[in-house]
């Protein structure tokens, strides 16, 4: 008989649907039993300890600003902490603040976020057209508020690749590193990994370091040693409060675009101008460049890679076809936006072990070319055994060569756009998948992981233990005795490194600026074509530092 992952929490339903080791009930995953949110007071966040952070519902009809940053998220919070530094910048945030809301600061309940969710949560919930139930992130802070804290460079190769000057890259990575990273303490279960690794043959031991080598590592994370997260949000401390303004549950509804003359002459490119914006009560505000500032003035998206194809779409730049069939005036016919997006596939081994588990975030990862390793623990999967011994080691494709799209449904910005990833579509993707749980079942085999499992619970049972639960929402095959190739399509899942949808060279140029259209750049996750680093946060975080001195400094 199947059975489900059952978090510690009264609103759980016993027949549930898995979502990424949470449980949510099924057909019903954007809501909950909001009888059991009593104990959690937190879905309005107190108020940051920034003077210039407001909700929006305070923020006047319209304003000016040299520089006004859509999401204030990953890459957003930095980007807006450096141009203060020298301009008038306004930040609008959909979300809320994560300070006071001791699911976001707190390991031991990091996951609430994922299970709990409401129209003001943290976490906004959605289905792909694939059957893979999903999160974004909805807060100041992004996705550095809900994730599992793990901190890891990109590659060298990978920044060359991005066309990024390597000694500023390693400058932004420094100025983040000093406030929102740490060394994690091993667990013995991470220690356990650790070392099962090495014995699997995931070599060299490459120790603690940020640096993104092959081989087995301990990494960062943004959890501090009395398990408190730090977010991108903290980097606003470096902000100028007097040139500052960030506005919470400020929804951007579409970009201003105006027709404009040079030297007598109509420009061929549209400008961006302003935003549209609504308040939590509905109330509609526009924020517009100043005229004659002593910069260039610009919009910048940095919604993420669902949020910022999707406002250029509402803003008139994406396919116009598809633009048009929803009643939208096309400012710019941009058939690349919503394109080319991607993400990781993950697939999971659970593994119940006879050894008490703390809640730990993810501190030790395999690297291995196209594929990597990493562990969770402190979770339930309703078969007797408590929390804190269960873990899950989770593999994560590297860069998927498959690809996707994403569409509107409607043209209410609020609501989560129709996204389609295609899991699986290219061969060389499912290959990857099956050598990845290869080397994830000669781990647990190892002699080093021995004490974390029970012996007479072979790598076979584990397999037919994770395939007999609901993980999503995909048509199955029967499981026990399946291959490995049908056990990665059939339990595909999501670690949340969607990428793409506004790429680099396609919809922006390598200045990030938005292809057709002047006053307008975008910067964050979907302007990759692949997820930088084992997890994205590091170098998104970065990119928000590199790219607001290079706009300050008028280098690009």
């Amino acid at each position: 008989m199947p059975f489900h992952y059952r978090y510690l929490w009264p609103s759980c339903h016993p027949k549930g649907v898995v979502i990424n080791m949470i449980t949510l009930n099924r057909g019903y995953h954007d809501r909950i039993d909001m009888s059991s949110m009593a104990a959690y007071p937190y879905i309005d966040a107190e108020a940051p300890p920034y003077g210039f952070v407001k909700n929006a519902t305070h923020a006047p009809r319209v304003s000016y600003h040299d520089y006004i940053i859509v999401g204030g998220g990953t890459a957003g919070c930095p980007l807006a902490a450096t141009l203060s530094e020298r301009f008038d910048v306004l930040l609008l945030e959909r979300g809320g603040s994560p300070y006071g809301n001791p699911n976001i600061s707190n390991l031991a309940s990091q996951t609430n976020n994922l299970a709990y969710i409401t129209p003001t949560s943290p976490a906004q919930s959605f289905v792909s057209e694939d059957g893979v139930i999903m999160r974004r992130a909805r807060c100041l802070g992004g996705g550095t508020c809900i994730n599992a804290g793990f901190y890891s460079r990109a590659s060298r190769q990978e920044v060359m690749d991005m066309g990024l000057n390597p000694k500023l890259v390693d400058q932004s990575f420094r100025w983040v590193e000093r406030e929102v990273v740490f060394r994690p303490h091993l667990t013995g279960w991470t220690s356990a990994l650790r070392a099962g690794l090495l014995e699997a043959g995931v070599t060299p031991d490459n120790g603690f370091t940020y640096d993104h080598l092959d081989g087995t590592k301990v990494g960062g994370t943004i959890f501090d040693p009395a398990g408190h997260r730090h977010t991108a949000a903290d980097l606003l401390k470096y902000a100028d409060p007097a040139r500052i303004t960030v506005l919470v549950r400020a929804t951007a509804q579409r970009i201003l675009f105006r027709n404009v003359t040079a030297g007598g002459h109509l420009k061929k490119q549209p400008q961006a101008y302003g935003v549209v914006y609504k308040d939590l009560d509905g109330n509609i505000h526009e924020a517009r460049l100043k005229q004659g500032s002593i910069s260039a003035g610009e919009i910048i998206v940095s919604a993420g890679a669902l949020g910022s194809p999707q406002l250029l779409m509402l803003s008139g730049v994406g396919p116009a076809d598809h633009l048009r069939s929803l009643g939208i005036e096309v400012v710019l016919d941009q058939p690349m936006v919503g394109q080319g997006i991607a993400d990781n596939p993950m697939n999971v081994l659970v593994v119940p072990s006879p050894e008490p588990l703390s809640p730990t975030s993810i501190q030790v990862v395999g690297i291995r070319p196209g594929y990597y390793i990493e562990s969770l623990t402190g979770f339930s999967f309703g078969v007797g055994n408590s929390s804190s011994h269960t873990g899950v080691i989770v593999e994560k494709l590297a860069k998927p060569l498959s690809r996707g799209y994403l569409r509107l449904k409607n043209v209410d910005p609020e609501d989560n756009p129709s996204v389609t990833y295609n899991y699986f579509t290219e061969p060389e993707d499912l290959r990857t998948c099956v050598e990845a749980m290869q080397t994830i079942m000669r781990t647990v085999d190892t002699e080093a992981f021995s004490e974390f499992r029970y012996p007479n619970q072979t790598v076979e049972y584990l397999q037919n233990l994770t395939a007999s639960l609901v993980v999503n929402n995909r048509a199955r095959s029967p499981q026990d005795g399946t291959s490995l190739e049908q056990y990665c399509k059939d339990l595909v899942n999501t670690i949340y490194h969607f990428h793409g949808g506004c790429e680099v060279g396609k919809v922006v140029d390598h200045d990030y600026r938005a292809i057709g259209v002047d006053g307008l750049r975008v910067i964050d996750g979907s302007t990759f074509n692949f997820s930088p680093g084992t997890n994205p946060q590091a170098t998104l975080m970065m990119l928000g530092r590199y790219m607001g001195l290079l706009i300050g400094r008028g280098g690009k």
